[in-house]
């Protein structure tokens, strides 16, 4: 019997790319195909999927001709009800055996496996999602060990399938070490770390696939089952650059974007006074977030980068702007860390080159690193280094442990690798965008986002006097 599998992975709502993956996929399908995606399809930096909590991904999906989908980290990004709305109104299968709400109950809409037919052949199907640690409780997920979750799936279903296929948004390497270590796995549907595989590689009887990210390609693997015995008979990625986008899907986008544009759209409220921006320069528009964080989750201080924010407000607030300028899916953060790092940070901040590196890191979706912007402090330099710093009045204590409001992605490192030294995190479910749309109506908050932060000393007789 023979089994085509047309695979995807890593979409990451590069739609423009789906379109032509769809003609590819025709092209290809045949009366023995399955096709699957090993998450990350769904990234809430499109416009469609905020303006209609994900459905339009759901809608695309369906139209392919997709069999099953996999949870990534960017299906969880926009929460848990989010998710619970796109699984249960999803006429494609979302497959996740190690994920579960905070209070570790099944998510409806979500299945451990499924085992579908094709002439006769029963296909036993199912799939992990990432452990992001504190970080899926602060979105409302709890998961469990993938490898321990998928040895129990395997186990439970035993004897009720003839083939096995896992789709596995956990990485290339981890599924390498995984075929080796978990037998009965025929087919590993790898995803996560955007690797491509020109051809499937084969580790301990188990064949593995990944087609890359972005829908720059779609992996074909076919095989012939006989009982036990499973010969590879095609395993290629194909690339869509070339390809004509299908039209249906296309048409599908237009909808969406229209529909998206007119709910998002809509004015909020009114601006008092113009938040602009600049990625090296203190901007308003930053500090306000810095302010906003500090007040949301009531710390010492608060820190972000302005590579946060594309650009700045002028007149009124929509959602629409909000996901223009701020497209980035992280969540504000606490933690706690030692004066001498946020020093370090706050160093590096300083030099423009710094400022203006590839700010690229996992949820991230803007250009720049940008510079640091502090809630709560007062930073003194002579153009060159940090003079002084201030928190809440008193000379910063390069030991002390201080409580900070900032995002996931500082949390992690990324962009200033010394704030990585820290200690109790805690992730809230909001987006930074929501930060500026609470705290920009905030007329309080807007007046104090243009009081200076840092100050650069002019001459030696300055300097002295902070000695």
């Amino acid at each position: 019997m023979k089994l085509k599998i047309i695979h995807t992975n890593d979409l990451h709502s590069h739609f423009d790319n789906f379109a032509k993956s769809v003609t590819l996929i025709h092209q290809h399908r045949d009366e023995n195909t399955l096709l699957v995606d090993a998450g990350d399809f769904a990234d809430f930096k499109s416009i469609e999927l905020q303006g209609t909590r994900g459905m339009a991904a759901v809608e695309l999906l369906g139209a392919a001709g997709y069999d099953l989908l996999t949870i990534g980290n960017n299906e969880m990004f926009n929460g848990a009800d989010t998710l619970v709305h796109m699984a249960t109104q999803s006429s494609v299968p979302f497959i996740s055996n190690n994920l579960f709400r905070k209070d570790e109950t099944t998510i409806p809409g979500v299945r451990s496996s499924v085992i579908l037919s094709k002439n006769g052949l029963r296909i036993f199907v199912t799939g992990a999602s990432p452990d992001l640690g504190a970080f899926n409780e602060g979105l409302g997920f709890h998961s469990e060990n993938y490898i321990i979750a998928i040895a129990e799936e395997l186990e439970r279903n035993r004897g009720k399938y003839d083939l096995c296929i896992l789709l596995n948004h956990v990485g290339t390497v981890a599924d390498i070490d995984l075929a080796k270590e978990i037998s009965g796995i025929d087919i590993i549907v790898s995803s996560h770390d955007h690797v491509l595989y020109q051809e499937a590689k084969v580790v301990n009887d188990t064949f593995i696939v990944s087609a890359g990210n972005f829908g720059e390609h779609i992996g074909v693997l076919e095989i012939e089952v006989n009982g036990s015995h499973k010969t590879l008979l095609q395993s290629a990625v194909y690339s869509t650059k070339d390809s004509n986008p299908d039209e249906e899907i296309l048409s599908i986008l237009k909808k969406s974007k229209k529909t998206a544009i007119e709910i998002l759209g809509k004015p909020l409220y009114l601006i008092d006074e113009p938040l602009w921006h600049d990625v090296i320069s203190e901007n308003p528009i930053t500090n306000l977030i810095a302010d906003g964080l500090k007040d949301m989750l009531n710390t010492d201080i608060g820190l972000i980068n302005s590579g946060i924010a594309n650009a700045g407000i002028f007149s009124y607030v929509s959602d629409k702007k909000l996901i223009e300028i701020c497209p980035s899916p992280l969540n504000p953060t606490s933690f706690e860390i030692q004066g001498k790092y946020i020093t370090e940070a706050i160093q590096q901040s300083l030099d423009v080159q710094h400022c203006l590196l590839d700010g690229r890191g996992p949820g991230f979706r803007g250009k720049y690193v940008g510079g640091l912007h502090i809630s709560g402090a007062e930073v003194v330099y002579d153009g060159l280094k940090v003079v002084e710093m201030r928190i809440g009045g008193e000379r910063l204590d390069e030991e002390r442990w201080y409580s900070v409001a900032s995002s996931d992605y500082l949390q992690r490192g990324s962009g200033y690798p010394s704030l990585a030294h820290n200690r109790n995190e805690f992730y809230r479910p909001e987006e930074i965008k929501e930060v500026i749309k609470i705290y920009a109506d905030k007329t309080e908050f807007v007046k104090n986002a243009f009081d200076k932060r840092v100050t650069k000393l002019l001459n030696t007789t300055e300097i002295r006097g902070l000695r």
